[in-house]
């Protein structure tokens, strides 16, 4: 028995690049295959819009593809892992490795290692790539596919607190002359929080003491009254800094910006839960890759004539996807607080490299 953890640089290398090829290769069909799909889907849209062309649809592919690979490269190092291990117990190459003192950790070392790689991998194509092709075409579809601004700088969906009473809108924007919201809705509460008048405008432009809403429409509850004065002036307390602060995608930020996004929005008194378990899954998303080997491992043992290779290839692949459901879950749950957010991030990382481990040592060690 070697006790080793890798076995030796020849077999070491030959069992990496069989894995790197096999990753490569199973991210590349999944992305081509998904991304005709996403086009099926979305190019009609795209082509209707007046002055886009065939250039329009590069532009969203290579805009999309990015998001894709980040979304299937943990599957597809479980596919990897699988199809791997499969062809080297059908070939007898894993007893022929048992036999000469390997055990299943040092087998699977190699593929580890290989992994943790990928994850480094990623990580930086996330933070570099992914996001800034996150931000544009999140901006390009806001436009229903239609002409950029040059420097945008709008929001959507805004809702605010201004003490007990609440400001809505369907878009803020920074340009011009001064800070606008559009679609606006202001709601009046009374102590108990019931709603004493709603005023609707379709504008409303800042300016020195609120928001001033243009030509609004006030509805009273109490008298069931309906006034439309020429301006209204709401919400004093809400700024420009509070509402470009107010939506913040985790999905379009690097990490290293993040954590200063976070910090503002922490002094600034504002909910960070959702925020920060984005901020923790930012690294334990792409090392998602490093339990792969570990949950398929159960694939590769055991004796292939016995005729439970297959039903050890859907154990394997059962776990690989169940961590991903419990993963996605959990960020869910850390996003509105139903976790702490770095428990959310972290947990089912945890969880299912225990589980892998146990597997692997009562089935094979």
């Amino acid at each position: 028995m070697t006790f080793d953890f890798f076995p030796s640089r020849t077999l070491t290398l030959y069992l990496a690049k069989m894995f790197s090829l096999r990753i490569f290769a199973v991210l590349v069909m999944l992305v081509l295959v998904l991304m005709m799909l996403d086009l099926l889907s979305n190019s009609g849209q795209i082509l209707e819009v007046p002055g886009n062309t065939e250039a329009d649809l590069w532009l969203y592919a290579s805009l999309r593809v990015p998001m894709l690979i980040q979304r299937f490269l943990p599957y597809s190092v479980l596919l990897a892992t699988i199809i791997t291990l499969v062809t080297l117990n059908q070939n007898s190459e894993v007893i022929a490795m048992k036999a000469a003192g390997l055990s299943a950790h040092q087998v699977l070392a190699p593929l580890i290692v290989t992994a943790l790689l990928v994850a480094g991998i990623s990580f930086a194509f996330n933070e570099r790539v992914v996001t800034r092709a996150t931000a544009q075409l999140t901006a390009w579809e806001a436009t229903e596919f239609g002409a950029q601004p040059d420097k945008p700088k709008s929001k959507g969906s805004i809702y605010l607190e201004d003490g007990q009473n609440i400001l809505t809108a369907r878009s803020y924007s920074g340009g011009g002359p001064a800070p606008t919201l559009r679609d606006v809705t202001y709601y009046r509460r009374s102590p108990s929080a019931e709603i004493t008048q709603k005023i609707d405008a379709p504008m409303a432009v800042r300016g020195p003491d609120g928001w001033a809403m243009q030509n609004p429409s006030v509805f009273t509850v109490g008298t069931a009254s309906l006034a439309q004065p020429t301006q209204l002036t709401v919400a004093p307390g809400i700024t420009p800094a509070t509402i470009e602060l107010q939506e913040i995608d985790p999905t379009t930020q690097p990490f290293w910006q993040l954590g200063s996004s976070i910090e503002a929005y922490r002094q600034a008194g504002r909910d960070t839960d959702e925020l920060e378990a984005n901020y923790w899954h930012k690294i334990s998303g792409p090392l998602a890759a490093v339990l792969m080997p570990i949950l398929g491992a159960v694939a590769g043992f055991g004796l292939a004539r016995s005729g439970q290779l297959f039903m050890r290839a859907l154990i394997g692949m059962a776990l690989g996807f169940a961590y991903f459901v419990i993963d996605n879950a959990a960020l869910a749950m850390g996003d509105f607080g139903g976790y702490p957010p770095f428990l959310a991030a972290w947990a089912p990382f945890l969880l299912f490299l225990m589980i892998g481990e146990t597997v692997l040592v009562r089935t094979e060690e």
